[in-house]
């Protein structure tokens, strides 16, 4: 762990001013297997301290690849002459924040345990093996592990001071199949989340049911039809509605994006959704169990808390920093990451998700007669405001309040705010992911997920 290398001395920072030391090393390993052969086979580690400090409200940021006092004096000094550039090329003076959110120790959540690489390629294989016996029939296969864990050490001169570990492997599964024209068509799935090796793949026969219902959505669509493109009333599975949550919604309301002009800006107050929809970025627990990707503690020492951006239809606040939270009078609940120790940190999400409704998934398909019914989106994209465009690599038709046959690739598209005024129904359970990703400037694994929505999309056609 961190520790065993590194304790800062808290004497280093200057008196009176603003600062944050980060020591953290990332930890990376990738297993890719290929119809099965291995095509990737890698581990690596970065580490390194930065420190982020702030004079009169302006603040500078420096880091270095190695962590010893030395090295924290460097940081130090750098950061406080990059400030002070700063205050020289300042039209005005920044934000003073205020002395203190809350001071205290958040006491290290668990620790990230190294597996042989052995072990890692040997459990692909067996992932592997099973899915060529199982299903000889496919196309292509392919599974591809990743380990991205995270360990945080975090200082601060008026905050939480904290050590924050976030193990984090997954494995994802593809397969793929020919339709009866030839056209390859493919499903994808992400297995394992937050944890280390052992947690997540010591046992992976416990996915076998999984790689069952990937193989009859492959199998499916397949033999599936192309959309019917119009404005349709779709039923969004969990996984979909998650996506377009984090990315249509969730970046409009991150403060420093509100700033640059996000539609967000001038709705704050306003409705903006169904009075059924109620958006949370969640910090570290959820319905008492612990969050897909937890945050204790965020890299500007702020202890973390929930953030309620949408309440019954209503937006009532964004995902801030320290700075911003102070301009728009918010409190700030621990969104200021950085991914590497050479990252300045930046408002991020961190489990993103809607709560809950009171239907069953089976009564929303129930209730339409003529629709689709939309469960995993591939890539897309949205802007400031709100205007959205995603794939959509798994759905099927919904006919007379039934699943009908599968759909072939298509999108979706639409703004977010708008789209979300049409959500009257929302089923009682949710659907949580630890795989994602986030790309903003920077990469960052976030939770994400949501119940089932029932409402109306644009969708595209062949």
């Amino acid at each position: 762990m961190l520790t065993d290398i590194y304790e800062v001395n808290k004497a280093l920072f200057e008196d009176g001013v603003q600062t944050v030391l980060r020591a953290q090393e990332n930890r990376y390993r990738t297993v890719s297997i290929l119809k099965g052969n291995l095509v990737n086979n890698s581990r690596r580690e970065s580490r390194g301290v930065s420190a982020l400090v702030g004079k009169e409200g302006l603040y500078g940021f420096a880091s270095i690849a190695e962590c010893s006092d030395e090295a924290a004096k460097k940081v130090l000094k750098s950061a406080s002459e990059n400030a002070k550039l700063m205050a020289r090329h300042a039209g005005n003076k920044g934000i003073v924040l205020p002395p203190s959110y809350g001071t205290g120790l958040v006491p290290t959540n668990g620790d990230i345990v190294d597996a042989e690489q052995k072990k890692i390629i040997d459990a692909c294989r067996k992932m592997d093996d099973y899915i060529a016996q199982k299903y000889p029939n496919l196309e292509s296969r392919s599974i591809y592990y990743s380990e991205d864990s995270q360990d945080r050490i975090i200082y601060s001169s008026d905050a939480y001071d904290g050590h924050l570990v976030t193990p984090r492997t997954c494995m994802y599964v593809g397969m793929s199949l020919k339709t009866k024209d030839g056209t390859p068509v493919e499903c994808y799935k992400g297995l394992g989340g937050f944890g280390n090796f052992e947690d997540n793949f010591a046992d992976v026969e416990q996915y076998y049911p999984e790689l069952e219902k990937l193989y009859k959505k492959v199998k499916d669509k397949s033999e599936g039809v192309y959309a019917e493109a119009g404005y349709k009333t779709v039923v969004l599975g969990g996984d979909m509605g998650g996506m377009l949550a984090h990315e249509a919604v969730g970046h409009t309301v991150e403060a420093d994006l509100v700033m640059g002009g996000s539609v967000a800006g001038p709705n704050l107050g306003k409705k903006v959704a169904s009075e059924l929809v109620t958006l949370v970025d969640f910090a570290h627990t959820y319905n008492g169990e612990r969050a897909p990707l937890p945050v204790y503690l965020d890299d500007e020492g702020i202890k973390a808390e929930d953030a309620v951006l949408i309440k019954d239809g209503i937006l009532t606040g964004y995902m801030n920093n320290r700075e911003t939270a102070e301009k728009f009078g918010m409190k700030p609940t621990g969104n200021a990451r950085g991914w590497a120790f050479c990252d300045e940190p930046l408002i991020r999400m961190r489990n993103t998700c809607i709560l809950p409704g009171k239907n069953t998934v089976e009564e929303l398909i129930e209730s339409v007669d003529d629709g689709y019914y939309l469960i995993n989106s591939g890539n897309g994209q949205a802007d400031l405001t709100g205007e959205f465009m995603f794939s959509v690599v798994c759905g099927y038709e919904i006919k007379n309040g039934k699943i009908g046959r599968a759909l072939l690739d298509t999108t979706v598209s639409g703004i977010a705010f708008d789209m979300l005024k049409t959500v009257d129904m929302v089923s009682n359970e949710v659907e949580w992911t630890g795989c994602g990703w986030c790309g903003k400037k920077q990469q960052m694994a976030v939770g994400m997920g949501g119940p089932h929505m029932r409402c109306k999309i644009m969708i595209g056609g062949r």
